[in-house]
C-alpha cells in the first residue's frame, strides 16, 4: 500500500511541528551532556551526572530517529554506551561523540 505524496507531506510538516516544540528540550539535553563531557575532561565525572547523561543519551538515542536523524541515533546510542559501561570514559571519544552529535543535529 502507498501513502499518497500530500498525505507524506503532511505527515512531514506535523513532525517539524514537534521538533520545533522539542527544540527547549532536545536543547537541555544537549547541554547536559556538554556539562558531562567536561566533567569527564576534567576528571570530575560525578556518578550522579554519568548516570543522567546516559540516560539524556539514552533518550535522544529513542526519539531522534523517528525525527529523521539516524545519524544522530547512532551518536547517541555511542554516548549511552560509553557512560553506561563500568569502565573510565574517553574524554577525546566523548567530546568528538558530543560534537558530532549537536552539528548532525544543527544544535
Amino acid at each position: 500500500m502507498t501513502v499518497p505524496t500530500e498525505t507524506q507531506d503532511q505527515l512531514r510538516i506535523m513532525m517539524m511541528a514537534i521538533w520545533e516544540r522539542n527544540l527547549p528540550l532536545m536543547r537541555e539535553r544537549l547541554d547536559l551532556l556538554d556539562r558531562a563531557t567536561l566533567a569527564v575532561e576534567e576528571g570530575s565525572l560525578a556518578p550522579e551526572l554519568r548516570s543522567e547523561a546516559a540516560s539524556t543519551a539514552h533518550k535522544l538515542a529513542g526519539s531522534l530517529g523517528m525525527y529523521g536523524y539516524a545519524e544522530g541515533t547512532d551518536l547517541a546510542r555511542h554516548l549511552e554506551h560509553a557512560l553506561a559501561g563500568p569502565d573510565d570514559i574517553n574524554a577525546v571519544e566523548m567530546h568528538d561523540l558530543t560534537k558530532a552529535l549537536r552539528e548532525t543535529l544543527g544544535l
